[in-house]
């Protein structure tokens, strides 16, 4: 069992320095440490792991696309400053006992500033969770670097130069009365060049431990050297190991399960994802399946080598049974033999006839990874289905910037960032299906303007307010890949400009029917019209007439969704109710951007604009009676078109963001927004508005953030009103009745303040059509 620090004395143990508490005769009172390692054994399997980029299930790198696994060691791509590897299953928390650690390094190139190799211990995060840990900055630095020895602020010369082709690092823990002391010995070609001690407050060695290349060098800066670390061993009851904190060779699983609707019955889709691998390893999964009490296997998938995702499609799905699957892949290891790893799950069986339980989810900053709170809260909640709207990344995630072009490079650097989506929320997919769609910053902008995937122009002048797609088309297949891959089969598969993927179709399960559009895919670029600000995508003026935006000719949906929905509006086969599911709100219902005074009168980055191309949209789903779940705004909104008049058409929720970044606050009575016939809850900002672009639209309910004041992650995530939604959808009273949960609560002791102020929501079918009854 592992026992979890409790947060208040966590925060009081985190330290991002090395402060020294004794003086050189306490250590010398001591005695001379053995250092002689004993009790250590071997972490990984690098030495007969053939080459790749993913360096194995008990590690983290940071970042991974700097990593190679080369000749049987972990070599670093990067001259730049602060690259590590963390290890996953060790981390150090038991002050009161020791711990050994030894690394062998090599030098494989020499940098124009030697920015020198070393232990890092007592990494954490304000959580100290050996996840949050691997992004947190600091810790007790334990070295080589310029023929010195540094152990946290101290540093020793050593007896003579090493050979930087064969150097390894011993370092050595344990208790020193009230403090604790480390011990760092330099061996070159086996001969020790010398030690260093230090103590150090007990408190600050909790955390996890990593290799770190070029410790001494700023993050950005290209000058320093390069290693490879090989036999990582380490040992000792200052430890907590933990196997379940292993992540890989199979990172994650997604599902989905349809009625085709044809002689295919229900379909399974089944994706499940790898780390990057190498060429000479194995590269497909194994899918079983448990009947009768026995593994049976079900077939075999190959990887996608850009995505590496592969793909099971099993027909004719017994779909009234609950089903346990698991996945199997076969690592060949060199020199022989193989390693089998193992994911499970369940498939569960088709809820109809019974209400229908959908978790709704978007937009996931990391400065609260690993969003804990929320994936707890959807696992305690157990919906039949999840739904991510999109931003499954920023470009922001596990720092170390972004990488546009080439391909290949562009592609690590967003896996690497989309890891930290499953490693979240993996416990949560692999037992129920999971939709998850793309949106536009897990393509690396910050808005998209599809224009029907054609490349954008003038990329020197950024990613956020120009028509097209910024990356190159094959990182954007893979993307598409890692998302939707499991989804079902697409209404129309031909690809599009550039021969970009598409994704657009639905699933039918439970008694409804959901629709999965991509309503950034075909938008119109800004550029075709002029806001008269400063920034293309943004109306500043209060007093500018925004029918002008409204063009002749410009695309939200594209011809190709629209037919589509048009035949889903109309085909009732297998299912009584709808829901649409896209990335983003068709109105404007943010009036501040940014900052808490950063007044927009309208906002081109949602469905409300191009305003003609929003009402052909309205027109089509209005006949479908559909709830439309959305996301990206950061903004948990309940709301209900007009299309001819107000209150005519179908309700939207966008859920709250599980962890809002950029804040957007729905004021409408700070800036004398007209109003009418505010709900008989009479909360402020409600009502009928007619929305800065000139489209209809009944706010309900609206969950404005704090200003973000707090420090702690989580704290602040709830500050800044991050959470999720549930929708349930009731198939024989034809209803939906929506939650919008904060972040930082327990969803079953039945708060009232659980939830967002005018949650819970409950509406009739009917009244996606105008057929109100909620006042």
């Amino acid at each position: 069992m592992i026992t979890q620090i409790p947060r208040r004395l966590a925060l009081k143990f985190i330290t991002f320095g090395s402060t020294l508490l004794g003086a050189k005769s306490q250590l010398e009172a001591r005695g001379e440490a053995d250092t002689t390692l004993q009790g250590i054994e071997p972490v990984g399997h690098w030495g007969t792991t053939h080459d790749r980029v993913w360096l194995g299930e008990e590690f983290w790198a940071n970042p991974m696309e700097n990593w190679r696994i080369v000749d049987g060691a972990a070599e670093c791509q990067s001259t730049s400053g602060n690259r590590s590897v963390h290890l996953l299953t060790h981390q150090i928390t038991n002050p009161q006992d020791s711990f050994q650690m030894s690394v062998n390094t090599r030098q494989v190139q020499t940098g124009k500033k030697e920015g020198g190799v070393a232990f890092r211990v007592g990494i954490s995060s304000d959580l100290n969770e050996y996840r949050s840990n691997c992004f947190a900055p600091g810790g007790i630095v334990a070295g080589l670097v310029d023929n010195q020895l540094v152990l946290g602020g101290k540093r020793s010369k050593l007896k003579s130069e090493p050979d930087l082709q064969d150097v390894t690092l011993e370092l050595m823990g344990k208790p020193a009365g009230e403090q604790y002391q480390l011990e760092l010995t330099v061996k070159s070609a086996g001969t020790s060049l010398g030690s260093v001690k230090n103590l150090f407050r007990p408190q600050a060695i909790l955390g996890n431990v990593a290799l770190a290349n070029n410790f001494n060098t700023a993050d950005r800066k290209s000058d320093g050297s390069r290693y490879a670390f090989r036999d990582w061993k380490v040992g000792g009851d200052a430890f907590t190991v933990n196997e379940n904190h292993k992540f890989g060779p199979i990172l994650w699983s997604m599902y989905s399960l349809s009625d085709s609707r044809s002689d295919e019955g229900f379909v399974l889709k089944l994706s499940g994802l790898t780390g990057p691998l190498g060429k000479d390893d194995h590269q497909q999964l194994e899918l079983h399946l448990k009947k009768q009490g026995e593994w049976q296997k079900a077939g075999d998938a190959s990887l996608d080598t850009d995505a590496w995702v592969a793909t099971f499609r099993i027909p004719n799905w017994d779909e009234k049974t609950e089903t346990p699957y698991k996945l199997v892949y076969k690592e060949e290891l060199k020199g022989g033999g193989e390693s089998v790893s193992e994911w499970t799950g369940t498939i569960k069986a088709n809820p109809t006839g019974r209400p229908l339980r959908m978790g709704a989810l978007t937009c996931q900053n990391d400065y609260a990874f690993p969003y804990e709170p929320v994936n707890e809260n959807i696992i305690k909640l157990d919906p039949d289905l999840l739904y991510f709207s999109g931003d499954q990344i920023y470009e922001n995630h596990g720092g170390f910037g972004i990488i546009r072009d080439p391909a290949e490079p562009a592609i690590l650097n967003y896996l690497r960032k989309f890891y930290q989506f499953g490693w979240s929320f993996r416990e949560a997919m692999k037992d129920r299906p999971t939709l998850c769609i793309p949106d536009d910053h897990d393509v690396f902008q910050g808005n998209i303007w599809g224009e029907g995937g054609a490349q954008m122009q003038g990329i020197d002048q950024g990613a956020s307010s120009k028509g097209g797609y910024r990356e190159p088309v094959r990182m954007v297949n893979a993307v598409h890949l890692t998302c939707t891959s499991h989804h079902p089969e697409f209404y129309d598969p031909t690809t599009v400009k550039q021969d970009m993927s598409v994704y657009y179709g639905d699933m039918v399960y439970g008694d409804v029917s959901f629709a999965i559009i991509a309503d950034r895919q075909w938008k119109s670029g800004p550029e075709h019209v002029d806001t008269g600000s400063g920034r293309a995508d943004h109306v500043q003026d209060p007093d500018f007439d925004c029918s002008k935006l409204d063009k002749p000719g410009l695309v939200l949906l594209g011809e190709r969704q629209e037919e589509f929905l048009k035949h889903w509006a109309e085909d009732w086969r297998g299912h009584s109710m709808k829901v649409l599911l896209s990335q983003t709100v068709f109105a404007g219902v943010a009036t501040h951007h940014g900052g808490y005074n950063g007044y927009l009168k309208a906002d081109l980055d949602c469905g409300g604009w191009p305003q003609t191309a929003r009402q052909n949209a309205i027109e089509i789903i209005r006949k479908s009676k559909a709830l439309h779940v959305n996301g990206d705004q950061h903004l948990t909104t309940m709301c209900q078109y007009g299309y001819e008049k107000q209150r005519d058409s179908n309700w939207s929720f966008c859920p709250p963001a599980i962890a809002v970044g950029y804040p957007r606050w729905w004021r409408p009575d700070e800036v004398d927004m007209p109003h009418q016939n505010r709900p008989k809850h009479d909360l402020p900002n409600t009502g009928e508005f007619t929305d800065g672009l000139g489209n209809l639209v009944y706010v309900y309910a609206v969950g404005n953030p704090e200003v973000a004041s707090e420090k702690h992650r989580y704290d602040k995530a709830h500050q800044k009103g991050s959470g999720f939604g549930i929708v349930t959808i009731d198939t024989k009273a034809k209803t939906y009745t929506i939650d919008s949960f904060k972040f930082l609560i327990d969803p079953t002791d039945g708060k009232a303040s659980n939830q967002f102020p005018g949650w819970p929501v409950t509406i009739q079918q009917a009244e996606n059509q105008g057929e109100n009854v909620i006042t």
